[in-house]
């Protein structure tokens, strides 16, 4: 006779009574990850979350290296992995909405809740056969790498970050290979290919939408310069969210002032900022309200680099009653609390 298997057996004690809290097998049902025979998922999605904290791969783990009978083999995990009709991100949205439903508990009503929206390069520079593969622009080395752009939004209270949506986007006009015909149209798998060649400022608006439908609750959305542009801050305001976020440098982009027209750089010189102590003031250098193209009132501070001190940042909010400190606090949930003042 053999005693009955409990899959949460395999985790560390620390970890076993959090997977039960937080009901993983729960969401893992909602999002359609489930197998009718063989290996349970909850028992394959324990063994592949293990992996992370040895910091291996599956043929480097220790499991591998026991021959057990009680251990799937590798197809059983890459099928796992693989499968089109599992929703990975409803399974991420249902356990990030639980999380933080549970850290909220922990914190007061005043407390100002942030969704963040960034992107990263998820390179593939040895990929040949990747589906859907692209040369994709990578702006910090200013230069084209093979892979994805990692578009990814998460939620954060100031000391905690839960990621909660993400997808993988590429370029259309750069494909490197085709999509799959073989894949079935009517899953979440097809879904997300169509999604990857659509533009990111609609791709982040998809996101968001998402995320609150999920009943994911936050006051501002902060985003880098590559989304703070007029026709996307309209879309997410619409969706009851302000925004905060920096605001490219560019000769191109316009702003309504006093009934004129001002490119960012010369707007600075309205705020009455003293050039002989630019290079030594602290914090704000001073702010301008003013509008954008399609008629939102927006706040604009004008910060000093503390990196570079010859030269000046600018974050926009489109809550015009807060202080220039509060934007710029509030700014700074997009890094931890004690990084904020090497980056600004």
């Amino acid at each position: 006779m053999l005693p009955p298997f409990k899959e949460f057996m395999l985790l560390p004690k620390e970890m076993q009574a959090t997977f039960s809290e937080l009901k993983i097998s729960s969401h893992l049902r909602q999002a359609n990850i489930k197998k009718s025979k063989g290996f349970s998922c909850l028992y394959l999605f324990t063994l592949i979350f293990l992996l992370t904290f040895h910091h291996r791969t599956w043929f480097q783990s220790k499991f591998c290296d026991r021959k057990a009978s009680d251990l799937p083999g590798k197809d059983v995990v890459y099928r796992f992995l693989s499968t089109s009709t599992y929703n990975w991100r409803r399974f991420l949205l249902s356990l990030s909405s639980c999380v933080i439903s549970l850290c909220t508990k922990l914190t007061t009503d005043d407390r100002v809740n942030v969704l963040i929206v960034d992107d990263s390069l998820f390179e593939r520079h040895r990929s040949k056969k990747v589906e859907l593969l692209s040369t994709v622009y990578d702006h910090v080395n200013h230069k084209y790498l093979k892979g994805f752009q990692l578009l990814t939004l998460g939620w954060s209270d100031g000391y905690s970050f839960i990621p909660c949506n993400f997808s993988l986007m590429v370029s259309a006009k750069k494909l490197l290979v085709n999509l799959s015909s073989e894949i079935d149209k009517r899953s979440s798998g097809y879904k997300r290919r169509i999604e990857a060649l659509i533009d990111k400022p609609t791709a982040t608006l998809n996101l968001v939408k998402q995320t609150l439908s999920q009943g994911i609750a936050a006051d501002y959305l902060l985003m880098d310069s590559w989304f703070t542009e007029a026709p996307l801050i309209k879309e997410v305001m619409n969706e009851g969210l302000d925004v905060i976020g920096m605001v490219k440098k560019t000769s191109k982009r316009f702003y309504q002032y006093k009934g004129k027209k001002f490119p960012l750089q010369t707007l600075i010189t309205h705020c009455n900022v003293n050039q002989k102590i630019f290079s030594h003031q602290e914090g704000s250098l001073g702010s301008i309200q003013v509008k954008l193209n399609n008629g939102i009132p927006v706040k604009i501070v004008f910060i000093r680099h503390r990196k570079y001190k010859t030269e000046w940042l600018a974050i926009l909010s489109t809550n015009t009653s807060l202080s220039d400190e509060e934007i710029i606090r509030i700014y700074g949930y997009r890094w931890v609390p004690w990084r904020l003042s090497e980056i600004i």
